[in-house]
């Protein structure tokens, strides 16, 4: 099988340390990386596809909730063929909107299944999130 690279990377919504939001930066770390699939977690739809765009990627998101109008998750890039998609809500009861995104890539004639999830901060929520 030829190698691939594989990331994850939570983006705070595009903002970095100096606050500044920036999905053009985010690109150019993930173009420095060069990762054929990325996972990335706390990422609005519109920043997804200014950072897709810039870098080529084919893209699917996981929305768990809306953010200033617009989806809001996790999203998957990926330099192949995105198969099947399935987004799996983890929220917990009280806590905060979760969920995982799975998105089923073919590679070298079998079929890899990315789980990219984001979990709560709270033990049991993370618990209770590992049952679902």
């Amino acid at each position: 099988m030829k190698r691939f690279r594989i990331a994850t990377y939570n983006v705070h919504k595009c903002q970095g340390l100096d606050r500044r939001v920036s999905p053009a930066r985010i690109a150019a770390v993930l173009d420095e990386i060069d990762a054929d699939i990325v996972a990335v977690q706390e990422i609005l739809l519109p920043q997804a596809e200014a950072v897709a765009r810039d870098l080529g990627y084919r893209f699917e998101l996981g929305e768990t909730r809306k953010h200033a109008g617009h989806a809001y998750g996790n999203v998957t890039f990926s330099r192949r063929k995105i198969e099947r998609v399935m987004h799996i809500d983890l929220t917990v009861a009280g806590r905060e909107a979760r969920g995982c995104l799975r998105t089923d890539i073919p590679l070298a004639g079998r079929l890899l299944h990315v789980f990219n999830l984001h979990l709560g901060t709270a033990y049991g929520e993370r618990r209770a999130q590992a049952q679902l």
